[in-house]
């Protein structure tokens, strides 16, 4: 009989394109997963994966099996809703999936409840992007994701989803202190014309929205510094460098020779929670989803 902890490991692997991603996901080591899937081919009597220059491929073999493991991940987690609908209390393991700002400025306090609140439920915690967050709650990799998306880029809801919203994250303008536009009150799009700009790189949302604002605007954007941290925009703004346009979940401290701005009209970002039909019966979804609303709602 084949086992479930290796095919959920070529799973994994298949979802995540490599066996590293493939561990960060399941929370084990590298060398842990390469053993699973090393036992299932010892099982099967079959070769799974094969190296493809530094990575490596699923063999055609492979690719049954992971259909086979999507089956079989299905059932258990439908007969897992069941029991712990039965048992009418949140228990078992709950993989939430959240965009890093999230991670980081929603998230702990909200697991750190729940688990106080619920000792039998098992959380797990995978920071990934906000765009690739869906994909992995609808192939069953994760079972809830806190995730945005912005007017420019509705969040998609492919069908066998459900999604609740959490809250509006607004983005101010953050500037040097002895920036011209710091003693202003609040900035309109016009003012942000010729400036040098600290923003995220090309390829995410709000790097296109920025550029896409911008050029509406009249301006075609300067944008000098281009880094994923939000951290570091906000250090980049303090040395003077440039400005920037930053979501305030997430944002931490703001240290001084930086001054925050609101944007009329105000750049926002949807967040929401996202699961499986499947699964919406789950104690311990209903019970994570009220949690991260209620801890929005008392940050706002």
């Amino acid at each position: 009989m084949l086992d479930l902890a290796r095919l959920r490991a070529l799973h994994a692997v298949h979802v995540h394109g490599s066996v590293a991603a493939a561990a960060t996901a399941l929370g084990y080591t590298p060398s842990a997963v390469s053993q699973q899937i090393s036992k299932l081919e010892r099982e099967t009597r079959t070769v799974l994966l094969e190296r493809q220059g530094r990575g490596v491929v699923l063999t055609d073999a492979a690719q049954l099996l992971v259909s086979t493991a999507r089956q079989v991940m299905s059932l258990v987690e439908a007969a897992e809703v069941a029991l712990e609908e039965q048992r009418g209390r949140p228990t078992g393991q709950l993989t939430v999936a959240a965009f890093p700002t999230a991670a980081c400025g929603l998230l702990p306090p909200v697991l750190a409840e729940l688990t106080a609140a619920h000792p039998l439920l098992d959380l797990r915690l995978v920071e990934v992007d906000a765009h690739l967050s869906v994909d992995l709650v609808a192939r069953g990799v994760v079972d809830l994701a806190v995730a945005h998306d912005w007017d420019i880029a509705p969040l998609p809801a492919p069908d066998g989803l459900e999604r609740a919203v959490i809250g509006d994250d607004h983005c101010d303008v953050l500037l040097p202190a002895g920036h011209p536009l710091a003693d202003r009150e609040a900035l309109v799009r016009a003012d942000l014309a010729r400036e040098r700009w600290i923003c995220q790189p090309a390829g995410s949302v709000c790097h296109d929205w920025l550029v896409r604002t911008l050029r509406e605007a009249g301006t075609e954007p300067d944008l000098a510094y281009q880094v994923g941290e939000y951290g570091t925009q906000v250090a980049l703004v303090a040395a003077g460098l440039g400005i920037a346009l930053v979501p305030r979940l997430g944002r931490g401290a703001i240290p001084d020779g930086v001054v925050v701005r609101p944007l009329d009209p105000a750049p926002v970002r949807r967040l929401y929670a996202l699961w499986r039909t499947g699964a919406a019966r789950r104690p311990s979804i209903t019970a994570a989803v009220d949690t991260l609303r209620a801890h929005w709602s008392a940050a706002a």
